[in-house]
């Protein structure tokens, strides 16, 4: 069973637990693993967040800074010269929860400030020092996620000694830098990571038996949509993962999560509404 969970944000509420949540999907990049490029120009990144709206996302995750494996980093300006003008335009909707997909203080400032609604920071404020006080600043909600030394770059070998051990550890130290910062506790999402600096057999265990981050008593957000640990299994590039998705979003969702993180958006919020009935999380 999943626990419940209420998130906040300025005047928004969003109830985790009952329902999954969805998040669909906006790279604003030219160089992301699936659609880099595809959403690139502001308007077709608009026209892309109207669609998945539409379709049932419940979170748009707008990230302008690719963290595909071998990625290079752009400047904070860069960042925001890509994310503002589709922030702008898409915070408009009324029923749209945004998410800013950024590590950069700088970044997390400028956009809360424009509307944004929550963070989703891939390096659980490692990264960027000063981000945890602009998220107690602002008061909104924010997604820390697992990772191993570094994203720019990714492991090549990455091993762990015990893995659902040391990222428990990891998750335990990330909630102390947040209440030193004065984040509200109840404000964190915890994401493992999938498919950043893990083998197969680390993303495999992981979505196996995701149950074991619930002793942490915050809601769970996976990804794993089209990654590339689905190709190790089947032999598939990108475009030709929906099913091995959907198979590994199966399994989070039995072990407890209440947030999955997709491009195929009008494909899991169909899917979802059936497991979620079948789950019984009443």
């Amino acid at each position: 069973m999943r626990p419940h969970y209420l998130l906040k944000s300025r005047n928004k509420s969003l109830e985790l637990g009952t329902r999954t949540c969805i998040m669909g999907v906006i790279n604003i990049t030219p160089d992301s693993f699936y659609d880099g490029g595809v959403h690139f120009k502001p308007e077709d990144a608009i026209a892309h967040g109207s669609r998945l709206l539409d379709e049932g996302a419940d979170i748009l995750d707008l990230g302008g800074q690719s963290t595909r494996p071998a990625s290079e980093p752009i400047g904070a300006q860069e960042e925001l010269r890509r994310v503002l003008p589709v922030l702008k335009s898409l915070r408009h909707y009324d029923r749209a929860w945004l998410s800013i997909d950024t590590y950069r203080s700088e970044v997390a400032k400028v956009c809360l400030e424009e509307g944004a609604d929550t963070i989703n920071d891939v390096s659980s404020f490692r990264m960027d020092p000063d981000l945890p006080s602009i998220i107690a600043q602002y008061k909104v909600p924010v997604v820390c996620m697992h990772f191993l030394k570094s994203i720019h770059p990714m492991p090549s070998d990455p091993q762990y000694t015990d893995l659902k051990k040391e990222i428990v550890e990891f998750f335990e130290e990330t909630l102390r830098i947040a209440e030193n910062a004065g984040i509200d506790r109840d404000q964190l999402i915890l994401d493992p990571g999938i498919g950043f600096g893990k083998k197969l057999e680390h993303n495999l265990e992981i979505i196996r038996d995701l149950s074991f981050l619930h002793k942490l008593k915050r809601p769970i957000l996976a990804g794993p949509s089209r990654k590339s640990f689905i190709q190790k299994i089947t032999g598939l590039p990108a475009d030709s993962r929906l099913e091995g998705t959907a198979a590994a979003a199966a399994m989070c969702l039995v072990q407890g999560t209440h947030i999955l993180r997709v491009h195929d958006v009008r494909f899991f919020r169909r899917f979802c509404d059936v497991f979620d009935v079948l789950l019984d999380n009443s």
